[in-house]
């Protein structure tokens, strides 16, 4: 078995774990701190909404030597308006221009031509209008409302209607950082990003309804135990799916990762980076979220019902009664065989304490055996002899 097998195999047994209910508090802070970033950055750079959303004019153009650069100038200067240009794999260039309407394209496109030195009729030439964008935005967010309605009775009905909550509040962190991400970073929103958002959601709740199934598991008949508290049983479950949920979020970054950084970076791919960027960072915030947020939230939630708070006092009742119960019982003396210390002086002689190689109570942990005594009724009469 693998390292990381055998790392999964003790998770799952809790032989080892890191304790992520307890430092929930830590995680919160920094979900709070990236969660305020990704609002100041939409409230004050806003997003770079795509030409399908504001309306406006495409041009791809053949191959050609002019630099990305001299080509933004040129659309600039021949239209009036903000122009943005991305180099194709062939050698062409897309160029948006936004606030272009039917009767100036044309004429944008034969200046563009001109200032490229391409063939007009080799330019094609896409008009899209504001109205459409409308649409397909107004189409997603109905999509995500009815998406989070029918998440939510889901998880209330499989589950309970905590960890509903919990997976809501972690949706909702996920979808806040991507499109803060969006807005920082700068990229287009195209309607490929909101197909990417839309994708994430499903991918946002594998590992949290991963984590929740253990939880309940663990969690049946709890009340009738006194040796693990709701927590604790939350961060095992935790722990148990670690490595699963690492092994599942890094094999399904690998290929995202190569659209965004090879298929759109260094291809110039277009609408690869819209969609790439949604899922690159939508599937890292889920799987984060559901480690660090949504089974902490549930702990914190199942805490304050009275029945967990009366396991939590049972709990710690049993644990100071036994650790009373340690405090009061005599170190174990014993560093080998009970014989071969008492011979040589060792600590073992000590325990002796005079009474004819008996050793004194509580010397030796778990079950007592008694020594054979060797000068036991030496020297004495054994009452048969005559």
């Amino acid at each position: 078995m693998s390292r990381l097998g055998t790392l999964g195999a003790r998770l799952y047994r809790g032989e080892v774990g890191y304790d992520f209910i307890g430092h929930r508090k830590i995680w919160y802070g920094v979900s709070i701190l990236i969660t305020i970033t990704a609002i100041v950055g939409l409230v004050v750079r806003g997003l770079n909404m795509g030409i399908e959303f504001e309306g406006g004019a495409v041009f791809t153009t053949p191959k050609t030597a002019v630099s990305v650069e001299k080509t933004t100038e040129a659309a600039e200067k021949v239209s009036g308006h903000t122009a943005i240009v991305q180099e194709l794999g062939d050698g062409g260039k897309r160029v948006q221009i936004a606030q272009v309407d039917t009767k100036t394209s044309t004429a944008v496109k034969e200046k563009l031509a001109d200032e490229l030195k391409v063939n007009p009729e080799k330019i094609d030439a896409q008009l899209v209008g504001p109205s459409w964008g409308e649409q397909i935005a107004s189409k997603a967010w109905q999509g995500l409302g009815i998406f989070m309605i029918l998440v939510v009775i889901y998880l209330a009905i499989a589950f309970e209607w905590r960890m509903a909550l919990a997976a809501l509040i972690a949706l909702v962190h996920d979808i806040t950082i991507t499109v803060g991400v969006y807005s920082l970073v700068g990229f287009e929103v195209t309607p490929g990003t909101v197909i990417g958002l839309l994708t994430i959601l499903g991918y946002s709740l594998y590992d949290t309804v991963v984590v929740f199934d253990g939880l309940r598991e663990g969690s049946k008949n709890i009340t009738k135990q006194t040796k693990y508290t709701y927590s604790e049983i939350a961060n095992r479950s935790i722990n148990g799916t670690l490595v699963r949920s690492i092994n599942t979020t890094v094999v399904a970054l690998l290929p995202v990762a190569g659209l965004l950084f090879i298929g759109g970076g260094m291809l110039g791919g277009g609408m690869l980076n819209d969609i790439a960027l949604s899922l690159f960072v939508g599937l890292a915030a889920g799987a984060y979220s559901s480690i660090f947020i949504a089974t902490p939230l549930v702990a914190d939630l199942k805490e304050r019902q009275p029945e967990m708070k009366a396991l939590a006092r049972r709990v710690r009742t049993k644990r100071l009664k036994a650790a009373e119960r340690e405090s009061h019982e005599p170190d174990d003396p014993q560093d080998g065989p009970v014989g071969d210390d008492s011979e040589d002086g060792s600590p073992a002689a000590s325990a002796d304490n005079g009474r004819g190689g008996r050793p004194a109570a509580g010397a030796v942990a778990g079950q007592r055996r008694q020594p054979p005594a060797r000068g036991r009724g030496r020297g004495k009469p054994s009452g048969k002899r005559r």
